[in-house]
């Protein structure tokens, strides 16, 4: 199951108001908790070890679905529908598919839902951010090789 899989099983659980939701697969087991409006995603990635001995990783955090938002800044185009980008893991920030390739997108780029935006490097795997709207790029608020958090803004686009 990779990162995209499990954001949409995530999203899936969020749209059908169920209160507790558990899978288990072979190479990862998800539970998704809701407790009025509050979410948390427990995650636990099996990996064998050289003694061939599976170890179960843990991981819990705040699950916040990506959410449409009204941004008015000076230096933002006022009583426009903004949406906020979010990086939905913690890792390192890449605008390009490698050095000698050109940036995925720049301000004033028009978007489509599932163009790649960016990649995030989180333990040596690299996972590509798509989109989830058709837009511009206003701005892109994280530098390249900049490490993000959970949830950070990356980018504002401006609904098409």
């Amino acid at each position: 199951m990779n990162l995209k899989e499990i954001q949409d099983f995530i999203k899936a659980v969020i749209r059908s108001g169920a209160s507790e939701v558990e899978v288990e697969l072979p190479d990862v087991k998800i539970k998704v908790k809701t407790d009025n409006k509050t979410m948390i995603a427990e995650s636990s990635f099996v990996q064998q070890v050289s003694s061939g001995t599976p170890v179960s990783v843990p991981l819990q955090q705040p699950f916040q679905p990506f959410e449409k938002q009204q941004i008015t800044e000076a230096s933002d185009v006022t009583n426009e529908k903004l949406f906020t980008v979010r990086s939905p893991i913690v890792g390192t920030f890449y605008k390009r598919p490698s050095p000698d390739k050109p940036n995925f997108v720049e301000v004033g780029s028009t978007i489509r839902s599932g163009q790649v935006l960016c990649i995030i490097e989180a333990m040596k795997l690299f996972n590509e951010i798509e989109s989830e709207v058709n837009g511009k790029i206003v701005k892109i608020l994280v530098d390249d090789l900049q490490p993000v958090e959970f949830d950070q803004p990356m980018f504002v686009v401006e609904l098409a």
